[in-house]
């Protein structure tokens, strides 16, 4: 477990709710109905009186947080050598493009790739103009 959690590797901390604010309670909901074993369609579902954007903002953190914690656990098996090509099958190559280093869609190794994308949902998910965290915007 001690590779999992190397935050030198690719495992970020998990971003986390202010306790007492109205998306650290949308959390909880949230946690509680996927936890529950309920049907998903169920889980998703906007609770009565809440804001759609507050919801969704949530799901997205969460999602964010678990699909990091999957990463972490086989990223030490995905390696430059054993993963060259992030791809999709033998059908489909992802290609990795921004607006900094690369500015045309390039070819990269699996891990590369991962850790720019992971990079780039951390700087979404923190920009206070797309997730605000204050209570009402």
């Amino acid at each position: 477990l001690k590779q999992v959690f190397n935050k030198d590797k690719t495992f970020r901390p998990k971003r986390k709710f202010e306790p007492g604010t109205q998306r650290f309670e949308l959390h909880k909901k949230a946690q509680a109905s996927l936890n529950a074993g309920l049907d998903l369609k169920l889980a998703v579902q906007l609770p009565p009186g809440e804001e759609q954007n507050d919801w969704v903002a949530v799901h997205v953190v969460d999602f964010f947080n678990r699909i990091n914690l999957i990463y972490g656990t086989i990223s030490d098996y995905c390696t430059e050598q054993s993963c060259p090509v992030m791809s999709g099958g033998p059908k489909y190559e992802y290609r990795w493009q921004d607006e900094h280093k690369y500015r045309k869609p390039t070819a990269l190794s699996a891990p590369q790739y991962m850790n720019l994308l992971m990079d780039w949902i951390e700087v979404q998910i923190n920009n206070e103009d797309i997730f605000p965290t204050n209570v009402g915007e």
